[in-house]
């Protein structure tokens, strides 16, 4: 909880009441390893914010998983069209680690909102992270090399691989797994030599 409340924090100030109407607003849920935490085809109606752990976000393509991106601590989660819109998601989210998650659901959002309208926020961040998050993965496929992709990974986010498969590694940049081990093997060698 004190993750999900710095974060907050980090945005708007909370009173002590404030924060314990938001407390009471949501659950905490436990995931274990490997445990699918949201799957296509249904209509999302919750908000998750990921204080351990990491999440996996795919899609399944023609019956093979593609990886699209990697929650990991303060991140929210939102399958935005679907939670705006009620659409069914076409997006699969599942935890790669135990991960504990803080879960906010649309109709205690709404009682939150109500309580204090200034939580408005964590919708919008949520759904502004979910955008960002989007609009960086479209650009890095549009203007780099699978290298550049796999730099920019191990600059930015180098701790997921110690805690993700490679095959999802590979998956999130487009490669095979055998693609992804030649691209190591080839950027070791420059930094190496």
């Amino acid at each position: 909880m004190d993750t999900l409340v710095a974060n907050i924090k980090n945005y708007i100030s909370l009173s002590k009441e404030e924060t314990l109407i938001l407390e009471k607003s949501i659950e905490k849920r436990i995931c274990e390893k490997n445990e699918i935490i949201f799957t296509e085809g249904k209509i999302s109606e919750e908000i998750y914010f990921v204080s351990k752990g990491c999440v996996r976000l795919f899609y399944n393509v023609d019956g093979v998983d593609k990886t699209a991106f990697f929650y990991t601590e303060g991140q929210y989660i939102c399958a935005g069209e679907s939670y705006t819109f009620n659409v069914p998601t076409i997006e699969n989210y599942q935890a790669i680690e135990d991960t504990e998650l803080f879960v906010f659901t649309k109709e205690n959002i709404e009682r939150l909102l109500m309580k204090v309208p200034k939580f408005e926020i964590l919708a919008r961040i949520a759904t502004e992270n979910e955008l960002i998050t989007c609009q960086k993965v479209i650009a890095s496929f549009v203007t780099k090399s699978a290298e550049q992709r796999y730099l920019d990974l191990l600059d930015t986010q180098g701790e997921l691989f110690q805690r993700v498969p490679q095959q999802y590694i590979a998956s999130f940049l487009g490669v095979s797994p055998e693609t992804l081990s030649r691209i190591k093997s080839r950027v070791f060698k420059k930094t190496h030599s």
